[in-house]
């Protein structure tokens, strides 16, 4: 007769191996949505992640904003322990986050040398770490003399946008800071076309990935009953109102409709600001943006034709797209490629007229028909080939 063995002869159980690592350089995690946010969040069944949060894109000033945001971060600092964890509570799976204390600037090399300094000690101890990360994935260039204290790791530039020329930020200093970081990256991968011919003509060969879509969190979106007459139609963006807006379209925009701005806002045309007809909301969650946008008869993206927005990838592109709404924005370069799927127009006139129109119509059948191409741009595909380039790197 069969019998099972005790508990005390059975033999030890064998240890799990240790989950392949990443370490990842952005944005502060949880602060807004972003595509290296929304990657990693596909990429934590299979990996543990260091999510580590930076400063320092911009030279430090007096500002409400930046007075707003160093308040921020010292908070953080003051929570840290350990090299830079943050010890918060977690509401969901996610990396465990650093928050470094490091002075935020990189102009001088005297700046350049404490951050220097003040990086390696605080974040030593997570990139030595055993098992060693697959990779060293960063977002902004800050991160340029790490990069060289650590040279034999597998550091990936994922290129986002083109800082140097973002309102507001320290493009001097940040070119030099990416030029610096070049020479240590073993990968490049970027999110637009003009991104990447801008990094070819630096002598790389970067990967293009553009930004996918949860088509699931916009599923539910129900659009209001078609504008009447006797209405004014509520035009929304959402996402970071600063200097790249088009003022001229958002106030000829503002005549004929109610515009509400959702997002952080900083520096824009003051005649905004004052404007009756233009609502700041503020920021919203990224779980009620679904429910902002059944308020809304047309979804804009009134961005102006600037250097900094014709190398962007739209976050907001394939969200707004995936709502069901009628769409209007500007002809920038990542927006072109999907003219088919929205109205795309530069002048300002025009652009408040399809607006108007647009929200007293259904969506164009071929419009429609054209946004089932979204099927194809999930974020978990786009993070399946992200992980497959960072291996290959390695």
């Amino acid at each position: 007769m069969h019998q099972e063995p005790s508990p005390s002869t059975l033999p030890p159980p064998r240890p799990l191996p240790p989950r392949a690592r990443l370490v990842v350089f952005s944005d502060d995690w949880g602060r807004h949505p972003s595509s290296a946010q929304h990657l990693i969040r596909h990429l934590l069944p299979r990996f543990d992640v260091d999510w580590v949060n930076t400063i320092g894109t911009r030279r430090p000033s007096l500002t409400r904003a930046d007075l707003s945001r160093a308040y921020e971060k010292a908070l953080a600092w003051t929570r840290t322990r350990g090299g830079g964890e943050t010890p918060e509570p977690v509401i969901e799976p996610g990396p465990t986050v650093h928050s470094p204390v490091h002075w935020p600037g990189f102009k001088s090399g005297l700046e350049r040398a404490v951050n220097r300094r003040l990086l390696r000690r605080a974040l030593a101890p997570v990139l030595e770490r055993d098992p060693a990360p697959v990779a060293i994935i960063t977002t902004v260039p800050i991160t340029a003399d790490l990069a060289a204290e650590f040279p034999k790791l597998n550091w990936i530039y994922y290129c986002v946008d083109d800082f140097s020329e973002w309102p507001g930020l320290d493009g001097g200093t940040l070119r030099t800071l990416e030029r610096d970081l070049l020479h240590h990256v073993s990968g490049v991968i970027c999110v637009s076309e003009v991104l990447r011919s801008r990094l070819a003509g630096m002598g790389f060969s970067p990967h293009l990935l553009t930004h996918g879509i949860d088509l699931e969190h916009w599923n539910g979106v129900r659009r209001r009953p078609l504008c009447g007459p006797g209405r004014r139609p509520i035009a929304l963006y959402w996402g970071h109102a600063d200097r790249r807006l088009d003022a001229d379209i958002c106030l000829t925009l503002a005549e004929t409709c109610d515009l509400r701005m959702a997002g952080r806002h900083d520096e824009v045309d003051d005649r905004l600001n004052r404007h009756r007809s233009i609502t700041w909301l503020g920021p919203i969650p990224y779980d009620r943006l679904p429910d902002l946008a059944e308020d809304a008869d047309v979804l804009v993206m009134p961005y102006a034709d600037l250097p900094v927005t014709r190398a962007m990838q739209p976050l907001k592109l394939k969200e707004y797209l995936a709502t069901g709404l009628p769409v209007v924005a500007t002809p920038l370069p990542a927006n072109r490629l999907w003219a088919d799927a929205m109205d795309v127009t530069a002048a300002p006139t025009r652009f408040a007229s399809l607006c108007l129109a647009r929200a007293r119509r259904s969506l164009p059948e071929a419009q429609a028909k054209a946004r089932t191409k979204l099927g194809g741009e999930g974020w978990d595909t786009k993070a399946a080939q992200f992980e497959q380039w960072i291996h290959a790197a390695s």
